[in-house]
């Protein structure tokens, strides 16, 4: 059947609702609440097309399920919306294929890590490497080669890992501390 028979409306109220095997009070119910748009004649009556019974037989599979109309009606938008959405990731898809094509056209390899340049001169890849911090200098990120703390070297708790480093640096310059540190409460 064509798309332009499956959406002609030609079947009144009363043969669509037998067709259907509802009442035509039902189908008026489900045009009220917005599940239904049969086209309407000149004159205000109701035609019915292939594709309202169709979803007319969709509503009766839902109902018949346990929902209610309004579960119904977001059932049909969310199918709506699933079918507007595959159109699109088609549509993406077919346009990557093509521009895919395109690439590999002028010479891109797919399964290659890089494209396929041809450089006019040969090319040598390097990794950066940072270097190590020098004796008495401080690297400012954390790397490998300088743990961010003690406190997680050793395995203790940060606090005593800070109370060792206090002792140790009282030990070495006794003058230097005065033995109050604002950040610590007694």
């Amino acid at each position: 059947m064509t798309d332009e028979r499956f959406h002609r409306a030609v079947y009144v109220i009363s043969v669509a609702a037998e067709l259907a095997g509802m009442h035509p009070q039902t189908l008026r119910i489900y045009e009220r609440k917005g599940l239904l748009a049969p086209a309407r004649t000149a004159g205000g009556s109701r035609r019915y097309s292939d594709a309202d019974l169709a979803l007319l037989e969709r509503i009766a599979e839902l109902t018949d399920s346990g929902l209610n109309l309004v579960g119904v009606h977001r059932v049909l938008e969310l199918e709506d919306e699933i079918a507007e959405l595959r159109a699109q990731l088609s549509e993406a898809h077919q346009v990557h294929e093509d521009h895919l094509a395109e690439l590999v056209a002028g010479g891109f390899n797919p399964g290659s890590r890089l494209p396929a340049i041809q450089p006019k001169r040969p090319v040598t890849l390097y990794r950066a490497r940072r270097e190590p911090a020098k004796e008495g200098e401080r690297s400012e990120a954390p790397g490998p080669e300088r743990p961010a703390s003690a406190a997680r070297v050793s395995g203790q708790h940060p606090r005593a890992a800070r109370e060792r480093s206090e002792q140790e640096r009282e030990t070495r310059d006794p003058g230097a501390s005065s033995g109050t540190d604002p950040r610590r409460r007694g």
